[in-house]
């Protein structure tokens, strides 16, 4: 046990430190850990048996299930609610045209049998929502109109249909579902998967929000256990559980919640974590010696997905949004294929009946092309299609962006000689700070210019060059004009209760203490502090 362990950690370090040197090449680190696989594995230099599909695929589904979750909690979808419609389009109706094109192609071309065809089609159909938000991210790719959110929203939401259409074909492949079966496992998937993850979603997120946690961490593991939830009870009542943790996610990740950074550093960590798990044990499970007898029909659909099926798919679903030919270009060339295809191409083998054609070392020379061509040279051709927008953050696109930030503190108790003793604070000469609110006897007051600091006030104030910090978790709202806040006064809005708006962002890069009759203006970002927090700093400030 010791020894495989130690096989194990020394895995891990290598990945890490691979993903360091691909990112300096300007590769997928993905890539390289589906290669490091392969050259461990039975075919490899270091001979290590491995061919237990059943466990691969166990594995590997419990990782994606944290990669999906995920993917819908880093959805901003503030910034997806405008692009919502081609990306749903394309990963939905986008899926099963891809599928339908590249199963013509497969029957008529390399002559598989028919329902073959179209498995081949929908094991690849779908983008891996892995392998472009790792692009996306490492390569920081700001792209114009909407793009990159497109990318994001399709990738992290195509997978159920995938999944939908390979279970369906492999029923029908089995003869344990007949065509006339398929409208009612569609709407049986669908409506269970939808279901279920929003009832999931949101009495977790309530949860979250109620709950008082007294055990730091036990937050994360609450998160993890509404991810495998999601998952696993609409699969066991015959829906999608993919669509139901993603739909899951997104709910989470875009509520207000407590300490949303620390569930993002957590999942952050474990979908790395679970991206290195996916590709290595892909890579182990290959057989790199079968790869010659399967590469040709490999490379034809491959061409035939990135050149035809893909760029058809999006040419035609994009018509009625007025996409721009760079952009269409763009989107068609970033329909990576990822481990998705992959653990979908093993369920064939363990569920299905013998097949003519390898089709999971079909699916895993695709996808190795895929991640190896397609996700080195889309920085290149983005930048060739002048798509890349130099005013924008791709950071924005996810959740984790500006959400929640920790904003240093200071604590400061005016006594009768303080400099700022009865004194206006408009009259203050004060840079980088901001007096955020004054504890005073048993009011707190909110400040603004006309406020006058007496002896005795206890300020709590932001700034840059203090010694003395508390890290406040505060939540920033950024406000559109189809906002509710929009051209609002701060009088105005709604607020629960305990809850203060501390400080806006203007887009000129100034920063405004509001007042009551502050308007707030488009593209203003409101800096939030809550019940919880507040009643934290008054217990900090009375001890």
């Amino acid at each position: 046990m010791e020894i495989s362990l130690l096989i194990c950690v020394i895995i891990l370090i290598s990945c890490i430190f691979l993903s360091k040197v691909t990112h300096k090449l300007g590769l997928p680190s993905l890539l390289f850990f589906i290669l490091l696989g392969m050259i461990v594995g039975t075919d490899g230099l270091f001979k290590i048996s491995f061919n237990n599909y059943y466990l691969t695929e166990q594995l590997c589904t419990i990782a994606l299930i944290f990669i999906i979750f995920y993917g819908g909690f880093g959805t901003s979808w503030k910034v997806a609610r405008p692009v919502m419609k081609p990306a749903i389009l394309l990963s939905t109706l986008g899926v099963l045209l891809t599928t339908f094109l590249t199963g013509l192609f497969c029957y008529f071309f390399l002559h598989m049998k028919l329902i073959e065809s179209f498995l081949m089609g929908a094991v690849i159909g779908s983008t891996d929502a892995a392998s472009v938000f790792s692009i996306l991210r490492s390569k920081k790719l700001n792209l114009k109109e909407g793009t990159a959110s497109i990318l994001e929203l399709e990738s992290g939401s195509n997978d159920p249909m995938a999944y939908m259409l390979t279970m369906i074909l492999i029923g029908l492949m089995n003869q344990t579902a007949v065509i006339s079966d398929v409208p009612f496992l569609l709407m049986n998937q669908l409506g269970v998967g939808t279901l279920f993850g929003i009832l999931i979603g949101v009495l977790g997120t309530q949860i979250l929000k109620r709950v008082n946690f007294m055990i730091d961490g036990f937050e994360t593991i609450f998160a993890l256990s509404l991810a495998l939830l999601s998952y696993t009870l609409p699969t066991l009542l015959g829906g999608n559980g993919y669509l139901a943790t993603y739909l899951c996610g997104i709910i989470i990740g875009n509520s207000t919640i407590p300490n949303k950074v620390i569930l993002v550093n957590f999942f952050d960590g474990l979908t790395g974590l679970a991206q290195i798990l996916i590709f290595f044990l892909l890579g182990l499970l290959a057989f790199p010696s079968k790869i010659p007898s399967i590469f040709l029909p490999a490379i034809l659909i491959f061409l035939w997905l990135t050149l035809c099926a893909r760029p058809l798919t999006v040419f035609l679903l994009m018509l009625p949004f007025k996409a721009s030919w760079q952009q269409k270009v763009l989107l068609s060339w970033s329909g990576l294929r990822g481990a998705t295809s992959i653990v979908f191409a093993i369920l064939t083998f363990l569920e299905g009946q013998p097949l003519t054609y390898d089709i999971f070392h079909i699916s895993f020379c695709i996808c190795l092309l895929s991640v190896a061509l397609q996700g080195t040279l889309l920085p290149t051709i983005a930048k060739k299609l002048s798509m890349i927008d130099r005013h924008a953050n791709v950071f924005k696109t996810f959740t984790d962006y500006q959400e929640e930030t920790h904003l240093p503190l200071l604590k400061v108790t005016i006594t009768p000689q303080h400099p700022w003793a009865n004194r206006l604070i408009r009259n203050l000469k004060i840079t980088d700070t901001l007096i955020l609110m004054i504890r005073r006897e048993d009011q707190t007051l909110i400040p603004n210019g006309d406020t006058q600091i007496l002896a005795g006030d206890q300020l709590v104030v932001s700034g840059t060059y203090f010694q003395e910090y508390m890290d406040l978790p505060l939540t920033e709202v950024q406000v559109d004009k189809s906002h509710p806040w929009f051209h609002k006064q701060i009088k105005d809005l709604e607020l629960p209760n305990k809850t203060l708006v501390i400080l806006i962002k203007r887009q000129d890069g100034t920063n405004i203490t509001p007042k009551g009759d502050t308007l707030i203006e488009q593209g203003d970002i409101l800096v939030l502090t809550f019940q919880k927090i507040h009643e934290g700093i008054i217990s900090c400030m009375q001890n």
